[in-house]
C-alpha cells in the first residue's frame, strides 16, 4: 500500500550504534541492522525491501539478492533465522503502520477493532491470549498492542462496522489488560502455562504507527531537538508541507491527518 511505501522511503539508515542511541519512539523513522555498518552493503538490503513492500518481491528474492552479504556473515544453517527476521519483521512494520495509517482514516465507519493471531502451533501464548479480542478504535490499548508485538510477528488488526460487531456477538472490551497476570495456552499442547504479565516482546510495546505519525506532535513540542539531527531534519521537512494544507493533531484519537485551508 502506498502508505506502507512512504513510511519505508521516509526511513533513515544508521549504524547500529547509531540506531541504539535513538529513543525508542524515533527508531521507528531509523533503518539498521546489528552487524551491518552503514555503507553501500546497509543500502543494499535496504533497496532490496524497498523492492519487497513496493513490488511484492519474495523472500527468496530477497535472499538471493543480498546472498554474499549475508554469506560473509555467516548467517546460514543455524543461523539463517537472522535472515528471515530482517525481512519478516521490517515487512510486517511497513504493513502495519500503513494499515494503520489507512483503519485510522476510516474508524468512522469502522469504530471497533479486534486483534487477529493467526492461531497456529507458532503463535506466541501472550499473542494468542489477545487474539479475537476487540475494543474501540481509539482505545490506549492500540498505543502498546497494534502489530507486529515481536520479531517475525504474524498478528493483525481487523477493522469492524458497529453492525459487524453486533452480528458477530462480539464483546466490547473497556479495559487494557496489559500488564495483568495471565496463565497463558500453550498452542502447541492447549495446556495452561505458567501465569505471566500480558505484554507484547520485549522491545515491542510501542505502536510503530502512532510513533510514525506522532513524530509530528513531537516535533511542534520541541522533542525533535532530541533526536538523530538526520531523522530530526527529514521529520521537520515533513512539517511543513508544500502544498496550502495544514497540519492537524487529534491526540485523544491517536490521530494526525493533513487538512485543506477553509
Amino acid at each position: 500500500m502506498a502508505e506502507a511505501q512512504r513510511f519505508w522511503r521516509d526511513k533513515t539508515k544508521l549504524g547500529p550504534g547509531e540506531f541504539a542511541k535513538l529513543a525508542a519512539e524515533a527508531k521507528v523513522r531509523a533503518f539498521a541492522v546489528s552487524g551491518i555498518a552503514k555503507g553501500d552493503e546497509l543500502n543494499t538490503v535496504f533497496t532490496a525491501l524497498q523492492r519487497a513492500i513496493d513490488s511484492g518481491d519474495s523472500f527468496e528474492k530477497f535472499k538471493k539478492e543480498c546472498a554474499s552479504i549475508f554469506e560473509r556473515r555467516g548467517w546460514s544453517g543455524k543461523r539463517a533465522w537472522r535472515v528471515d527476521n530482517i525481512f519478516r519483521t521490517n515487512i510486517q512494520t511497513a504493513y502495519n503502520v500503513g494499515h494503520y495509517t489507512q483503519q485510522m482514516a476510516g474508524r468512522d465507519v469502522h469504530p471497533y477493532w479486534m486483534y487477529s493471531a493467526v492461531n497456529d502451533q507458532r503463535t506466541r501464548p501472550t499473542h494468542l491470549a489477545m487474539s479475537g479480542r476487540v475494543w474501540p478504535a481509539d482505545h490506549p490499548v492500540w498505543k502498546t498492542w497494534y502489530p507486529p508485538n515481536g520479531y517475525r510477528c504474524r498478528c493483525s488488526v481487523i477493522g469492524l462496522t458497529k453492525g459487524g460487531a453486533e452480528r458477530m456477538g462480539v464483546k466490547i472490551e473497556e479495559k487494557d489488560p496489559t500488564n495483568r497476570l495471565i496463565e497463558p495456552i500453550d498452542p502447541a499442547s492447549g495446556n495452561r502455562m505458567p501465569a505471566r504479565p500480558l505484554l507484547p516482546d520485549p522491545g515491542f510495546k510501542r505502536n510503530p504507527g502512532l510513533d510514525y505519525w506522532g513524530s509530528f506532535a513531537d516535533i511542534l513540542g520541541g522533542k525533535f531537538k532530541e533526536w538523530h539531527p538526520a531523522i530530526a531534519r527529514q521529520v521537520a521537512a515533513e512539517v511543513k508541507p508544500e502544498t496550502d494544507d495544514v497540519l492537524e493533531i487529534d491526540p485523544d484519537r491517536l490521530n494526525v491527518q493533513l487538512r485543506r485551508k477553509q
